[in-house]
């Protein structure tokens, strides 16, 4: 007996019905995204145009200022000149091998997505952390985000809002965010039970104690949570420019396409220089925060 001889004992009746059902479902998507699709593009215009004002800026901008400023912003975050150096040598080689814009371009992306992991993220980790009903709820909506192929993802996506930018930036944001959600909600959790009950008796409100006490205790965990939203976003730089998101994937696309080892390789390689300065820079942020509150324990 075949593997899917079971499939016969299905009348012929019930697996008409079944793509019935796919068929409805699929025409009333259809059908959504024909009379919503611009209202639902429209709403998400202001977050376009600072896309785009934030690629432009990086683009126009003269390269020794735009590489100054990436190191200043890696020396803030770490306090490591080895690691300045090593983000000065990376971007500079970048611009030598000719993949500076879209190196720039991959860089204003994950900016704005990493932006808007955090912002709509903690405060889902919060409100997880400080009700048992809302991670219940939550919490398989995650699972499925993080076990969903990447590519599914994009089918909704492109069928409601078309190829560009902001389909790109959904569909890294969808991938990206759990981490950050999830390691928000952990760090608040762990927070030593004592110490909020110390902050209570001291006549600490609700918002006080979440403000003044489990944020800055949670903040190393959320710090690796946003480490790993980060690392989520640029493996998925190479997905998004499938639907038109200009950067560092679509000269991998292309290499994979046409078989160019050297393009591919290349640009790989400044994928992979992005990822480690944003890794050791963030969790050199968080080594740095974990100290502070040592010492203010300490003290």
């Amino acid at each position: 007996m075949s593997d899917t001889s079971w499939l016969s004992e299905f009348p012929a009746m019930e697996r008409a019905d079944l793509r019935a059902i796919r068929k409805t479902l699929d025409g009333a998507y259809r059908d959504f995204s024909r009379e919503y699709g611009d209202l639902i593009e429209s709403i998400f215009d202001p977050l376009l145009s600072f896309l785009v004002w934030f690629e432009k800026l990086l683009l126009s901008a003269p390269w020794f200022l735009v590489l100054a400023g990436c190191c200043a912003l890696v020396y803030a975050a770490s306090r490591s000149w080895k690691l300045v150096v090593g983000c000065a040598a990376s971007l500079m080689l970048i611009g030598y091998f000719g993949m500076w814009d879209d190196t720039m371009r991959t860089l204003s992306i994950i900016t704005v997505c990493t932006m808007l992991a955090i912002v709509l993220g903690i405060p889902i980790g919060i409100a997880m952390a400080r009700s048992n009903r809302v991670q219940s709820i939550v919490t398989p909506m995650l699972d499925v985000m993080q076990t969903m192929p990447a590519f599914v993802y994009l089918i909704p996506v492109v069928m409601l809002l078309g190829i560009g930018k902001i389909p790109g930036l959904i569909a890294v944001v969808i991938y990206a965010i759990p981490p950050v959600i999830r390691l928000t909600n952990l760090g608040i959790r762990l927070v030593d039970k004592e110490v909020l009950e110390a902050a209570t008796a001291f006549g600490a409100s609700s918002k006080q104690r979440l403000l003044g006490v489990q944020l800055p205790l949670a903040m190393p965990t959320i710090m690796a949570g946003i480490n790993q939203t980060i690392m989520m976003a640029l493996s998925m730089v190479v997905i998004a420019s499938m639907i038109g998101v200009k950067g560092l994937g679509q000269p991998v696309l292309k290499s994979i396409t046409n078989q160019y080892f050297t393009l591919g390789l290349l640009n790989g390689f400044a994928i992979v220089a992005l990822a480690i300065l944003f890794d050791r820079a963030s969790q050199a942020y968080a080594k740095r925060t974990q100290a502070h509150l040592g010492d203010l324990k300490h003290d």
